[in-house]
Order: structure tokens, then sequence, then C-alpha cells
């Protein structure tokens, strides 16, 4: 059953330069106990799209409609939606949350002013002895500071905290990021057995081999839009926009070979521009791509690229 629907989101923020368009008409939908992962290069507007479905967009205005179990969170009363779903029912690991705790209180302080903010009346104990136990980690932890915990007990931590309240979705952005390569297997084989437990996640990342392991579908973000959007599986084995083949055959394989890269740097997003995005960096880019492409129908969701035009 799909319980949130995307569609035709954008995000702007203004700066003294003029309105940048972070995110440009997004659209996708996610059924119970699926993910979803978002990837591209930096800058391209992943965070912004998350940011922008908890509505924690800071000097930002957000347009279009999301869906949440058929409620429409961007019209709701900022009051209300902080009340009944922020941290209840949508909540976010945040990039570089690993670095955000506060190095004066210990964790279980800082997991009782969580409690605090969001008017939990509950066993507090109780909860917080269950998101805990839930990212694999001993309650002892809570008596710490955070200066006294690896990094990779920091971002369990984190995680935890983004469950307390155990919600039905949980936006990651980069929750891998800056760990090494044990600490980052153990955070994937969390979120694997949280989502066997029936959690859903949007996943954000430059890891496309992590995405593998964890995503059902997958948006390839460039430019501010989602250039092509897809099961994992068709991604994957018949990528169809010239920028996530381009993305794919950078990763470095076991069979050998050097990896490509995309040459060129990714357009401005102070303008919106009126052709293709990719059009600069396209190797395969013809006359009409100098106009802004709709979105074709894949067989499990669809590409932004004229090169798709007479398969509609």
């Amino acid at each position: 059953m799909t319980f949130l629907v995307v569609d035709g989101l954008s995000s702007t923020y203004s700066s003294s330069k003029g309105p940048v368009y972070a995110v440009d008409d997004a659209s996708f939908e996610l059924e119970d106990g699926k993910s979803i992962g978002i990837a591209g290069e930096s800058a391209c507007g992943k965070s912004t799209l998350g940011l922008s479905i908890i509505r924690m967009l800071s000097g930002g205005k957000t347009t279009g409609k999301i869906l949440f179990d058929g409620h429409s969170l961007l019209d709701m009363k900022e009051s209300d939606f902080d009340e009944k779903y922020r941290w209840k029912k949508i909540s976010m690991i945040f990039q570089g949350a690993m670095n955000s705790l506060d190095p004066v209180f210990t964790i279980k302080e800082q997991f009782l002013e969580i409690l605090k903010q969001h008017n939990f009346d509950g066993d507090s104990t109780q909860v917080i002895l269950d998101a805990i136990h839930s990212v694999s980690l001993d309650e002892i932890v809570l008596k710490n500071y955070p200066h006294e915990l690896s990094g990779g007990m920091k971002q369990r931590i984190i995680i935890a905290m983004a469950l307390l309240l155990k919600p039905k979705f949980v936006i990651a952005d980069e929750p891998t990021t800056a760990l090494d390569v044990l600490i980052q297997a153990q955070i994937v084989n969390l979120l694997k057995t949280l989502k066997k437990d029936g959690m859903s996640f949007m996943l954000i990342t430059h890891d496309l081999a992590v995405l593998s392991e964890i995503a059902d579908k997958i948006g390839i973000m460039y430019g501010g839009q989602l250039v092509e959007f897809g099961s994992s599986k068709e991604i994957y084995n018949n990528p169809k926009h010239p920028y996530t083949k381009g993305l794919l055959e950078s990763i470095p394989t076991l069979k050998g070979g050097t990896p490509k890269y995309i040459k060129g740097i990714p357009p401005s997003l102070l303008d919106a521009p009126t052709e293709c995005r990719f059009i600069d960096r396209c190797p395969v880019a013809i006359e009409k791509c100098k106009q802004l492409p709709p979105t074709f129908k894949t067989k499990t969701g669809y590409v932004r690229c004229w090169l798709y035009e007479d398969e509609k």
C-alpha cells in the first residue's frame, strides 16, 4: 500500500543573487515497508529533498504536493505537523549528525530532551531502552558523554534518536559518511534489519553500492531534478539516463578496468535552465536536448531524457 506520494515538489532558496532552484519538480511514490535511495553529486538537491519532506527547510520555500497516509503535509499548520508527524511518523538522520551531539550532556539527557520537546507522556525509560537496543547498543552508553564513544557508537546513537518515537518513515542523509569500512558495514546491516522489521527509509548517499543493498527504488538526482527513477533492479541492470550510466561506470569493479568519470561540472541552480540540465556533459546529446525534457515512462518509473521520447 502506498503511504508516501511526492508530486511536483519544488524547493527554492532565496539568495543575494536571486532564487536558487534546489529541487525542481520531483515526483515519486513509496509503499509500506519499502525504501527509496536518492543518489547524485554534491549540491544536486538530495538533502534539500529530504528536508522538504520533513518540513525543516531553513530559508527556503517548498511547493507541490506531499501526501503521507493520504494527508497533505504542506497544507498543515506547522503546529499540527510538529504535534502529529515530525519525529512521530517521520524522522530524519541529518548529514554530519554524528558531530551534533551536545558534548556537555550525557546520552540519556539528550534522549530525554527529545521526548520533552515532543511532549512524550509515556514511560520515557522504556522507550529510550527500546531505541538503544534497536541499534544493538547496551544501556550503559546512556551514562556516557559523546566524547567517550567511538564514531560508530555515536552514529548508532543518532539513529536511535531518529527511531525514538517509532516513526513509520526515516530519512537518512549520508548515515555512513566519514565512517571506516567496518563501521559502515555495521550501519548498513542495521538499516537492513530495521527494514525487515517493516520500517521505510529514504537513504540519501553518494554510495551506489550501499543503495544496492537497501533500496527497493532509486532516484538519480542531477541539477535539482530527479532525472531517472525506477526499481533498484532496473536502475542497476538497465540504466537509461546518460548521467545514471556515467555514475555507474565511475564505480570500480572486481572485474578490473579503469573507472570512467563524467567530464565537466554541474549546472548552476541560480537560474532554471530551459534546456536539459545535463546537456553540457552528455556524450550523446542531440539537437532536441536544447529543450527541457519532460518525463517519459519506463518499466518501473520514469526518465527525463529526449532519447526515450519514442518509447513513451
